[in-house]
């Protein structure tokens, strides 16, 4: 453990910070009556306000410290998935905002229910609610990780602390609180990380130029392996990875689609989303970099650095180079992407919960009780994550980034598959779609099965081994493979029961038709 270098000032830089959550949740709280304002501020917020949470929502710890573990001991491969976003947004993400604003009301799987019947929206629930679950826990154990080795607290404290400071704001304030909250918050990483970032370079000896030298010289640059290979991690696997994530997270994650809710009219709704993947990429990038520059900082400033795990050269860097005032104003970004992150991502869970199963269950329950029913959802849902974070603990030999995107690619479940299935092709029905959903489940077990190693006696054994017949793909890929095999034979099934009808409104060549009709 690391002796904690941080100054008396820069704790009270901090606390001061922690000031603000609290203060904004309680200008909220009173406005907290039913769960149309709670979940989606019955649609009144700015454009620009709803795009800087979204980016708030994405970046989250994740980006603050396992971005430059990995551009330290990487080059930049897995900055390809974000560069992905926006050249995938592009195609859709016009239309998909005004759909879902007309056509649900809470949940981002009502669509489902409609197009595909009740399985369709509760198994898309779920993988949400998994894939949130692991996230959420990763945002934790981070964030816990980092001031451990800066303050020398104990983990464990730091992950139940922090977990008591998220659940609280989240119960106050709804997601107005949360967007306005991610505003302060979005601005503060942002203002942390180019701080961070100029005090690298300008305690570099040659600056940018020593900097670009020394990390194109020892492959910390570029975004390859460019092999032709799905095996290893290379570009494709991740740029692969990016298009379906992109789909997946712009186009059925509650986290987003609650945001387009949020918006007062559709077009502001459409032009948050494009402000917020629009500020994410460079975001992403200049985090990655901040492990680049560390690298090369670190080779020229031989024999310093510690032996410590990649995750925890950003934490060192800032405790031991940084100047009194400017720790406490990274440490403060830090704490803000967390919990921007984490209250949003519990708010979210809390309103899919609600939609998707309590209202069913108790359709004529009063919005006193939804309320009530609500905050308990999030509180459970937080000690949750913070559970997964102590596992998290003993997770040893993989980056954190690493653990994320694997995690999502298996949660993601053949979502996005769906997701495509029901926007562009009509033909497709409910039969055909749960015999794909099927075969996305079986292949998905086959590969961890037969590719998830294990320990026995000092030797490492996989679970199901089928010899040539493993999967042997990187586990990435499962994020590409899932949804391509649910859309393959979700389509195909389709064609042996009869097609559904009234299914206009919920596609994209009904929504075309429709507009031409309207322009006429």
């Amino acid at each position: 453990m690391i002796k904690s270098s941080i100054h008396i000032i820069d704790y009270i830089i901090i606390l001061a910070s922690l000031i603000v959550p609290f203060a904004i949740s309680l200008k909220f709280a009173g406005k907290q009556k039913d769960t149309k304002n709670y979940f989606t501020a019955k649609g009144s917020l700015p454009a620009w306000a709803i795009g800087m949470s979204i980016l708030a929502t994405l970046i989250s710890s994740i980006t603050f410290l396992a971005y430059p573990g990995e551009g330290f001991k990487s080059n930049w491969i897995l900055l390809v998935q974000g560069l992905m976003v926006p050249i995938t947004l592009v195609f859709f993400i016009g239309f998909i905002v005004p759909l879902y604003r007309n056509v649900i009301k809470l949940s981002a799987y009502e669509y489902f229910e409609k197009r595909f019947g009740f399985f369709a929206r509760l198994y898309s629930s779920i993988g949400f609610i998994l894939a949130h679950f692991s996230k959420m826990g990763t945002v934790f154990y981070l964030l816990a990780l980092a001031f451990s080795s800066m303050t020398g607290f104990s983990t464990i404290y730091t992950i139940w602390i922090l977990g008591f400071i998220v659940i609280f704001i989240t119960l106050l304030g709804g997601i107005e609180s949360i967007i306005w909250l991610d505003v302060f918050q979005g601005s503060l990483l942002i203002i942390g990380g180019l701080v961070a970032l100029i005090t690298i370079i300008f305690t570099t000896p040659g600056g940018v130029s020593a900097i670009w030298t020394v990390a194109a010289a020892n492959h910390r640059v570029g975004f390859g392996p460019f092999d032709a290979s799905f095996v290893k991690l290379t570009f494709w696997v991740m740029m692969f990875n990016g298009i379906f994530y992109a789909i997946q997270k712009y186009g059925t994650d509650q986290t987003i689609v609650q945001r387009y809710l949020t918006a007062k009219t559709n077009k502001d709704a459409v032009k948050a989303s494009l402000i917020g993947v629009g500020l994410t990429v460079p975001v992403w990038f200049l985090f990655m970099f901040i492990g680049t520059a560390l690298f090369a900082y670190y080779q020229i400033h031989s024999g310093i650095l510690p032996d410590m795990p990649s995750d925890k050269v950003f934490p060192y860097f800032i405790t031991s180079q940084m100047p009194v005032g400017v720790v406490g104003l990274i440490l403060a970004a830090l704490l803000a992407t967390a919990i921007s992150s984490l209250n949003a991502d519990l708010n979210c869970l809390s309103a899919v919960c609600v939609g998707d199963y309590y209202n069913r269950i108790s359709p004529n329950s009063s919005e006193k009780r939804r309320m009530m029913v609500s905050r308990i959802i999030i509180v459970l849902a937080g000690i949750g994550a913070v559970r997964i974070a102590q596992y998290y603990l003993s997770v040893k030999g993989e980056g954190a980034l690493g653990i994320v995107f694997t995690l999502y690619s298996i949660f993601s479940g053949g979502i996005a598959g769906m997701f495509l299935l029901g926007i562009f092709c009509p033909r497709v029905n409910k039969q055909g779609l749960y015999i794909g959903i099927i075969a996305g489940i079986l292949f998905t077990a086959w590969a961890l099965l037969t590719s998830t190693k294990f320990e026995i006696g000092g030797v490492k054994t996989i679970l199901v081994d089928m010899g040539a017949f493993n999967y042997t793909h990187n586990k990435m890929m499962l994020g590409v493979y899932s949804h391509v095999v649910v859309f393959i034979v979700g389509f195909f099934a389709s064609y042996m029961f009869k097609k559904n009808n009234d299914i206009d409104h919920l596609t994209w060549s009904g929504w075309k038709k429709n507009l031409v009709q309207n322009e006429n």
